[in-house]
């Protein structure tokens, strides 16, 4: 086990310190996510077990559509998002990983602190033709406005189609049962 004062974690620990859960789940986890960082690295994947992630509810500047992808490894409609990969800065691994799965350019986000927080199961899979064990992810998630007009691109080794959605139509989109009953209502509860 490392040291507590050896891991980096950045401003991070305080916003996840600060952060106000919502409800059970986010208190619970805020709580898991705490302990894991103080007491492992979390921030590569090196980490088999759980690693920082951060994610995005990618919306409109009036709020009335939502950003999805079609998720390759889920297959099904999901937000965007991605690994930290050792970046401390996880609303700019969140901005980096719209960039790269849609295409975007011209991203503002609404705040520079998560709308919401969760530890995620991820169930092994192959990734690149190598099998990666199933662990958790250690997720933010940031809500960054974006143009519907802005010409999408898919990320061909992680996305096979982007499209906006009304924020309903989000979830009932989804084919994740956690994600359609508990995560993305409560992102379009915080728009």
């Amino acid at each position: 086990m490392e040291n507590r004062m050896a891991i980096d974690n950045g401003h991070i620990l305080e916003d996840i310190q600060a952060y106000e859960p919502v409800n059970e789940q986010e208190a619970t986890d805020r709580q898991l996510m705490l302990g894991l960082m103080c007491s492992e690295n979390v921030w590569t994947r090196e980490n088999p077990r759980a690693h920082m992630t951060a994610s995005a509810w990618v919306t409109s500047h009036d709020h009335s559509q939502v950003l999805m992808c079609w998720h390759l490894i889920y297959d099904s409609w999901s937000w965007l998002g991605g690994h930290a990969d050792g970046d401390r800065d996880l609303l700019a691994v969140a901005l980096r990983e719209v960039r790269e799965e849609s295409g975007l350019t011209v991203l503002k986000p609404v705040s520079d602190k998560p709308i919401s927080l969760e530890i995620l199961g991820v169930d092994g899979h192959m990734r690149h033709g190598r099998y990666v064990s199933s662990h958790v992810h250690l997720n933010l998630t940031y809500l960054i406005e974006a143009e519907p007009g802005e010409t999408l691109r898919i990320k061909e080794d992680e996305n096979k189609a982007l499209r906006w959605f009304s924020p309903q139509g989000a979830i009932e989109a989804s084919r994740e049962s956690w994600f359609r009953d508990h995560i993305y209502p409560k992102l379009n509860a915080r728009l």
